[in-house]
């Protein structure tokens, strides 16, 4: 009886000092995404919504985290009628995300580095257009939400229109090959 209360206490000691990795799924309809992309006359913004994602924490401590984007949703937010349905078809055409062959990209974390305060440095894989190449940014994570704000370099994902970085004599026509994301989470 002696042996049986200590092995007892043991497991219950061990069990306890164990943190299992909890899974928190993201609520697609309250998560957003939002995008900026600029040009030498301009600049244009819009969304694109998530299609799921999740993070992986352990207690507090943000450990993991992955992400489809429907890329099908791909909007501009700062036009209307004509000119939205414009840029919209151009931006989902080959010349930009070419969303009928790869209607999804993801984003799958590699490293989190713990900085503080709710604060992670994650260095990540990001799929677009079938192309995976890295990212990294910062994310701030406040009880169930999460946010972070980052550049995408689109020629890394074969995206060369308009690049000043591919063609000569652009002029006014050069779209920067960086655009931005900015990113709320809710989970």
């Amino acid at each position: 009886m002696k042996n049986f209360k200590s092995i007892a206490l043991a497991l219950f000691v061990a069990a306890s000092t164990i943190v299992t990795a909890q899974n928190k799924k993201i609520d697609v309809a309250k998560s957003k995404i939002e995008w900026v992309g600029k040009k030498v006359t301009g600049q244009h913004n819009g969304t694109v919504n998530f299609k799921g994602g999740t993070l992986v924490f352990k207690g507090k401590k943000l450990t993991g985290g992955s992400f489809v984007v429907d890329m099908t949703s791909l909007t501009a937010t700062d036009l209307q009628g004509e000119y939205q349905g414009k840029l919209n078809g151009h931006l989902k055409a080959d010349d930009f995300f070419g969303t009928d062959k790869f209607p999804t990209s993801k984003l799958v974390f590699k490293k989190i580095v713990d900085k503080g305060n709710g604060v992670f440095g994650v260095s990540a894989d990001l799929t677009i257009k079938d192309v995976t190449a890295p990212v990294q940014f910062e994310i701030t994570v406040k009880d169930n939400t999460a946010t972070t704000s980052f550049k995408i370099d689109r020629t890394k994902y074969g995206i060369k229109y308009g690049s000043g970085s591919f063609f000569d004599n652009l002029g006014d026509k050069t779209i920067n090959d960086e655009f931005d994301v900015t990113v709320s989470l809710q989970f």
